[in-house]
């Protein structure tokens, strides 16, 4: 019998967690979601900006609040940080500031162990499913400062893994300066989606089955779904065919800001930069030998959970 425990995953645009027993059943399991940018700029500046600092302490505060409320202990909580943290000359502010407000010692992960827990969070969540993906699986996360793709079998784990430093963030704030994005951009941040993927030691193609996971991914499967609105519930486990999320990418290439935010399941924080985020996805796509993908709406944080219960 495992006990609750407190998962917080801090990646470049979103913070999100998950409180409560990985192995119970789902609806006793809190899920929460904070779009705080923590990136901004990090590209350009190499540090994090003292604005993406302040929104990130106002959702640990509220996490922190709510991880006591749920009487977990320091020894049951695990905070992981991923890809602006790893960039920014000045992460000791950040992981000194989580320190403070949790107690514990934050992780800043390296790119192979977030790919790991990437593969073991969606894996187990699709199991808890019911949903079969034979082996080779390639689980493809795309984030706001990285991309992981890694490849394993289901049964055993992950054989091959690498990030790239290629996300919706990252490759928005480079290159795109228009709304709708220009055809020039496009063309720039395609470019680095093409320079990364070529240097993936991952091959996509070697993939018999494909996990697209993390909410660049989730919320372009909410669109190709045709949703009113996000619902996890409706999203998790669903094949898709890849002909039918491509052409979802184009349609939102094709949108100005305004217009993604109008979408009943686009969150307004990620509909700026989902235009290169899109692009990502449909890069990976592109190098696939299958026809249809599965989307998981478990990832890094459900592996983090499983972490601390084993």
């Amino acid at each position: 019998m495992t006990e609750a425990v407190a998962a917080i995953d801090c990646g470049t645009n979103t913070i999100k967690l998950l409180v409560g027993d990985p192995a119970g059943e789902p609806a006793q399991v809190r899920r929460e979601s904070r779009m705080i940018r923590l990136g901004q700029g990090v590209d350009a500046t190499g540090r994090l900006a003292p604005e993406a600092l302040a929104r990130a302490w106002t959702a640990l505060d509220e996490y922190a609040a709510l991880i006591r409320a749920a009487g977990i202990g320091a020894d049951r909580i695990r905070f992981c940080a991923t890809s602006a943290t790893r960039d920014a000359g000045n992460a000791a502010e950040f992981t000194d500031g989580v320190r403070a407000r949790l107690g514990i010692e934050p992780e800043v992960l390296s790119g192979e162990e977030e790919a790991r827990l990437a593969f073991d969070g969606a894996v187990r969540g699709l199991a808890a499913a019911e949903v079969v993906v034979p082996g080779p699986a390639l689980v493809v996360d795309v984030g706001g400062g990285s991309t992981e793709l890694i490849l394993g079998d289901p049964a055993t784990g992950p054989h091959a893994a690498h990030s790239m430093d290629i996300g919706s963030v990252r490759l928005h704030e480079r290159h795109v300066r228009h709304d709708p994005i220009a055809p020039d951009e496009i063309a720039a941040v395609v470019a680095d989606i093409d320079a990364a993927l070529d240097a993936c030691p991952v091959d996509p193609a070697a993939a018999r089955s494909v996990i697209a996971v993390a909410g660049t991914n989730t919320t372009i499967a909410a669109g190709t779904l045709g949703l009113a609105a996000y619902d996890r519930t409706l999203i998790h486990g669903r094949e898709l065919a890849v002909s039918d999320v491509a052409a979802q990418v184009d349609r939102l290439l094709a949108m100005s800001v305004a217009e993604r935010r109008a979408l009943g399941w686009m969150h307004p924080g990620r509909a700026d930069v989902i235009d290169a985020g899109a692009l990502i996805v449909a890069g990976v796509l592109s190098r696939l030998s299958v026809a249809t993908l599965v989307v998981a709406e478990t990832d890094i944080l459900d592996g983090i959970a499983w972490s601390l219960v084993g």
